[in-house]
């Protein structure tokens, strides 16, 4: 069925060297940084603490696609030129989310990692284009979409040229309202099971609430996840998006040291 995201393709688990970091494998790969760009103090404050913590990637949004259309939705290529200046002045890789087919040319030159949004999983179009770029590619999984569903889309993406792909969990709409979505842990050990291609968690919009964050990311280490996405803002109550899912630099780092005592514990191998 998958015909280059399966396992059936390729056997071993894919290890990714992105800017001089790998991913996958035995390598365990945390993003992070705030949901949205909001200013140049801002990025750099918390670019320099999650690089202090031990992230490997700074994420933030430039454009952001709102359910509301009155809700903040980025600066935009302005976002972007803060964001390089993050990368310039600490060293971490930048990961930010693509909306539109008008900035692939941009995005292919100045983005490390290209981010597909929950939203835009199946837009096929946008993803053979994506394809096409070569880039690494973050792919999260829809907000009502099966794990084969998101493993498709992969491959769209792959068969447009990227060999590169990363898959997301972010949690999916059920019944159950207590959280924003419901994160679906059991993806990881089944896309492990179906795919080679590495498996990040995103416990931060699964959540909704910051300190849900935690207990799902540590979850999300023990179970085999290659990776975190977390959202990380320095003033969580004052953050133009989602700032109640956001978790402070502080917290940030005492969760990489228990994340990292979670996997010594379940001494997680290949």
């Amino acid at each position: 069925m998958y015909k280059l995201a399966g396992r059936e393709y390729k056997t071993e688990s894919s290890v990714f060297e992105i800017a001089e970091r790998k991913i996958g494998g035995e390598n365990f790969s945390v993003i992070a940084g705030p949901c949205s760009v909001e200013s140049e103090s801002q990025i750099l404050s918390i670019a320099e603490s999650v690089k202090n913590s031990g992230a490997a990637f700074l994420r933030g949004g430039v454009f952001k696609p709102r359910t509301s259309p009155y809700d903040f939705e980025g600066l935009g290529l302005d976002g972007l030129e803060i964001l390089k200046l993050a990368r310039a002045k600490t060293g971490l890789p930048i990961v930010t989310e693509i909306v539109s087919e008008a900035h692939l040319d941009i995005f292919a030159e100045q983005v490390d990692i290209i981010q597909v949004g929950a939203r835009n999983m199946q837009n096929f179009a946008l993803l053979r284009q994506i394809g096409g770029l070569g880039k690494p590619v973050l792919l999260k999984r829809g907000l009502s979409s099966t794990i084969d569903e998101l493993l498709m889309s992969a491959e769209y993406i792959m068969t447009g040229g990227a060999e590169q792909v990363i898959l997301c969990e972010r949690g999916i709409r059920t019944f159950e309202p207590s959280t924003r979505y419901t994160l679906d842990l059991s993806a990881v050990p089944v896309i492990r099971e179906k795919s080679h291609l590495p498996v990040f968690v995103d416990p931060s919009h699964a959540a909704g609430y910051a300190h849900l964050v935690e207990p799902l990311a540590l979850a999300a280490a023990a179970c085999g996840a290659d990776g975190l996405l977390i959202e990380v803002h320095n003033c969580p109550e004052d953050a133009l998006c989602d700032g109640a899912q956001a978790i402070t630099p502080e917290v940030f780092s005492s969760l990489m040291r228990r994340v990292e005592r979670v996997r010594e514990a379940v001494a997680y191998k290949e």
